[in-house]
């Protein structure tokens, strides 16, 4: 594997970052995760607003343009001669002390890693996922806004462990006044009485990409889409359960806290709504030539 790392490409046994950085050592950066498929890169003009947006948010300055860190993403999967990929762009604060003090750290790290991705087994595509309630809450808007995709993950790390302790592949969180927002490592939909509905992003939900266009795509079938506060108990009495994410996609929940969701299938909304996806992935994005 070859990875870009400073503006050169490198092999991946050389791609080396020094232990005073500050995302090492505070996880003091941000990163977006992208994927490419058929030799186009889907919804990448979103991905890197979002990626500029996060850094703004910490007052980090990208070392690139936008232009270049295109041209960079578009280089690196070129190296390793990928049509199809997830795609993971990394920009820290660089090295500094053993201080916080981010004045500290002349030079920011960037660095990008294109390789093979699957998230969850590909059975539970056609079978659905089993979900459980963790206790770790979703981070607070008012100390660390997860609209931020901050290197310092480790909350959604906790969560993700609190899942595999009971035998589930991914959690849902809550936020502190108890309503759903999203799982570990993707947004959450539920669908009742032909409804689609997803917590806001008011509530610490990530306006996750693939999570738009699930909206979009939803209100193209004309398919009714809200953005309500939801309890559990909003979840437990749905008529089907799905989890979106640029990794996991569009994967169907069929089992939350040991309640299986109305009959235990994959649902047609649900179905639907990955059909569509899938066409929309090999359409649109931004093109390139290995």
């Amino acid at each position: 594997m070859k990875i870009w790392l400073n503006g050169k490409i490198v092999p991946e046994e050389e791609a080396k970052v020094s232990v005073f950085d500050h995302g090492l050592l505070y996880g003091d950066g941000v990163f977006e995760g992208i994927r490419s498929y058929n030799s186009r890169i889907f919804k990448l003009d979103e991905h890197l607003e979002r990626f500029y947006k996060s850094a703004r948010a910490i007052m980090l300055k990208i070392s690139l343009s936008l232009k270049e860190l295109e041209e960079a993403i578009i280089k690196t999967l070129r190296a390793n001669n990928l049509k199809d990929a997830y795609i993971r762009v990394v920009t820290t604060r660089g090295v500094g002390d053993l201080g916080l003090d981010p004045v500290k750290c002349p030079s920011p790290t960037i660095f990008i890693i294109a390789s093979k991705i699957q998230f969850y087994p590909r059975e539970l595509y056609g079978k659905g996922l089993r979900l459980v309630t963790v206790p770790t809450r979703r981070s607070d808007i008012e100390s660390l806004n997860p609209a931020i995709k901050s290197l310092n993950y480790l909350n959604n790390i906790l969560a993700k462990i609190e899942a595999t302790n009971s035998g589930a592949l991914e959690a849902l969180m809550l936020n502190r006044d108890g309503y759903v927002v999203e799982c570990s490592g993707d947004n959450i939909f539920m669908v009742k009485n032909g409804t689609l509905l997803t917590p806001p992003i008011s509530v610490g939900t990530l306006e996750g990409i693939t999570r738009n266009v699930v909206i979009d795509l939803a209100q193209s079938f004309k398919i009714n889409c809200l953005e309500p506060l939801l309890t559990r108990y909003d979840l437990y009495n749905s008529d089907e359960i799905f989890l979106t994410g640029t990794a996991a996609e569009i994967i169907p929940v069929t089992e939350l806290d040991g309640r299986s969701i109305k009959d235990g299938k994959v649902g047609p909304f649900t179905k639907r709504l990955m059909l569509g996806f899938k066409e929309l992935v090999n359409q649109e994005g931004k093109e390139y030539a290995l």
